[in-house]
């Protein structure tokens, strides 16, 4: 039986919130039908030591969810077509947050492949775009209590055998850093 998360499990070092979070489970109760994905791969951005985060440079109207309380959903539009979903970490006043890169479908698969507009469930949700269409997470889902019944993680115990960590992909500031984490050889893995 799979178990929510509290909000305890979010306001931690981002960091350390990015590696737990492989494994756990996204699930989306609102818009219906359910959909929930497995996390695969999961990026780190932290506050103002971090040239590639959205809090970089302080509090903006769209970020400013980023220095709320922790385990809230931080859910932004990108290139004019796309939504990334992430999950606000640290504690309140301090900036972080989680995006989720890609996920292995587990429930309500076949909504998944009607948003999607395709039959191939391995590419389904192997990106923060792709994921975001499939689960049918947009604009509405941005400042959401992870904590509620309608968008939240859970635990139905699930431990990764192998976990890898690399730089973060698509950015072009803080390349060094190494936090992004994954699955090792998952095939849902974004390319």
């Amino acid at each position: 039986m799979a178990r929510k998360l509290p909000r305890s499990f979010y306001g931690r070092s981002t960091l350390d919130v990015a590696r737990d979070l492989l494994g756990k489970l996204l699930c989306v109760r609102y818009p219906e039908p359910a959909t929930a994905g497995r996390i695969v791969e999961v990026e780190a951005y932290r506050n103002r030591d971090d040239l590639a985060s959205h809090a970089y440079r302080g509090i903006t109207p769209r970020n400013e969810v980023m220095f709320g309380k922790p385990g809230m959903s931080y859910v932004y539009f990108i290139y004019g077509m796309y939504y990334c979903f992430n999950i606000v970490t640290e504690k309140n006043g301090t900036a972080g947050a989680c995006l989720i890169r890609a996920l292995e479908p587990i429930d309500g698969i076949s909504i998944m492949m009607e948003r999607r507009r395709t039959s191939t469930e391995i590419r389904l949700t192997n990106g923060p775009g792709k994921l975001c269409t499939a689960l049918g997470i947009g604009r509405t889902h941005n400042g959401v209590d992870l904590t509620g019944n309608d968008l939240f993680l859970a635990d139905d115990g699930y431990l990764p055998s192998r976990i890898g960590h690399s730089t973060r992909i698509g950015i072009r500031h803080a390349t060094d850093k190494p936090w992004r984490f994954f699955i090792k050889d998952h095939p849902c893995l974004s390319r």
